[in-house]
């Protein structure tokens, strides 16, 4: 992944030492030679990239061009809001589409299943910047009970931790709100594919009750690919609420990451897609971990 990623970032069209010269008209062709050669960018990619990844086993990860500041300095608290932001929508929205999925699941047909699969288009038909602008216009604007951005108020000398937790409410449900949809469609199908197995019928045989079956038995084998699906949104979440912490102006990793690309800067994008791989690779990590907890079979592969 750092191949492709470098390979990418080394096929936009100019470098930091280009956008400097367009910046400032007092810097000389000699000047822009002068600078490429002594950042190394009149060598091969290859060889930059071999030499990065030299500097990043070595746990450097260099200086921002945009923020002239060390990257890890940069990274930490945009880490640290993410994962704030990740946690508490992640949370909501399994809260609330958990539930509702087995609840619908075990009435096939009726107008809970219906309200349900409703509820669920809604949520992923809607598009996540009109609905963080609409709830900001409710909420914000209409209501006046909560800010419309930021992380916390300029006039509270940074705010406490009410003030955060106000400004992290329409963030929060504008993310939860946008994947609830897809968690309680999962939940649904893998508890009505459950339902029609074997061992449910061995289990309802046997004298078990309703409650048990659905969730002792149905709802530990429906929750394996529902895992998956969470899993992998961790990853997502990391790196992909950039719509979202741009209407909100929440200094996150997926507007950081942004910001980075488009201002070339090299140091600070690549680190931050690299960390975003690293959380991917640790949701599905994860989610094998809890298979085993889930599933006694795998254990004994």
């Amino acid at each position: 992944m750092s191949f492709v990623i470098y390979g990418l970032m080394g096929l936009m069209p100019g470098d930091p030492i280009d956008l400097m010269i367009a910046a400032d008209p007092h810097l000389t062709a000699a000047d822009a030679v002068r600078l490429k050669a002594l950042y190394g960018l009149d060598r091969p990619w290859t060889e930059r990239y071999l030499r990065w990844l030299a500097q990043i086993g070595r746990g450097e990860l260099g200086y921002s061009r945009l923020f002239a500041r060390p990257v890890l300095d940069i990274l930490a608290p945009a880490v640290a809001n993410t994962a704030l932001l990740m946690v508490a929508s992640l949370a909501l929205a399994l809260m609330v589409a958990l539930p509702l999925g087995i609840w619908a699941a075990s009435r096939p047909g009726g107008w809970i299943d219906r309200a349900a699969n409703l509820l669920a288009f809604v949520s992923v038909s809607v598009p996540t910047f009109w609905l963080g602008l609409m709830l900001m216009v409710l909420f914000a604007v209409q209501l006046g009970w909560l800010p419309a951005g930021g992380m916390h108020s300029l006039d509270d000398g940074g705010g406490g931790l009410v003030d955060r937790l106000r400004h992290l409410v329409l963030p929060t449900l504008t993310l939860a709100i946008a994947g609830t949809g897809q968690y309680i469609r999962h939940m649904r199908a893998a508890m009505l594919e459950q339902a029609g197995l074997d061992y449910i019928r061995t289990a309802i045989a046997k004298g078990c009750g309703p409650t048990r079956v659905l969730l002792h038995h149905q709802l530990r084998n429906a929750a394996i690919p529902v895992t998956t699906i969470v899993a992998l949104e961790v990853g997502g979440l990391f790196s992909g609420a950039l719509i979202t912490e741009t209407v909100f102006a929440w200094p996150g990793m997926g507007r950081l990451i942004f910001e980075a690309v488009m201002g070339n800067d090299f140091n600070l994008a690549l680190s931050g897609l690299l960390l975003a791989t690293a959380m991917t690779l640790a949701g599905s990590i994860l989610a094998d971990l809890a298979y085993a907890w889930l599933d006694p079979r795998v254990r004994r592969r």
